[in-house]
């Protein structure tokens, strides 16, 4: 699993974060609206599950909510779970 140099990078046409990693993408996709950034779903690969992409994917889309200013709700039960295991993102819940 080489997860040297993958970025997590918003795709705003698909309304989603995107982590590409050995030609898997994982995806967490999100609701824009009102300075508020909601979660919706987050999707790894088979083949990453286990590896901690998913946790790299919403650490670097609450990293860009944050950089921008934006709250953050979460209705995907992976993101709920890793905002409460994380609360150095507390100051984002909106």
């Amino acid at each position: 699993m080489d997860q040297q140099g993958a970025a997590v990078r918003d795709n705003p046409e698909k309304s989603r974060f995107e982590l590409d990693l050995d030609g898997y993408i994982s995806v967490a996709d999100y609701v824009l609206d009102d300075g508020v950034m909601t979660f919706t779903h987050t999707e790894t690969p088979p083949a990453l599950q286990g590896h901690g992409a998913a946790s790299r994917l919403i650490h670097g889309a609450l990293m860009a909510a944050r950089a921008r200013g934006l709250k953050v709700r979460a209705t995907c039960s992976f993101v709920v779970d890793y905002l409460k295991r994380h609360p150095e993102f507390a100051d984002l819940e909106g």
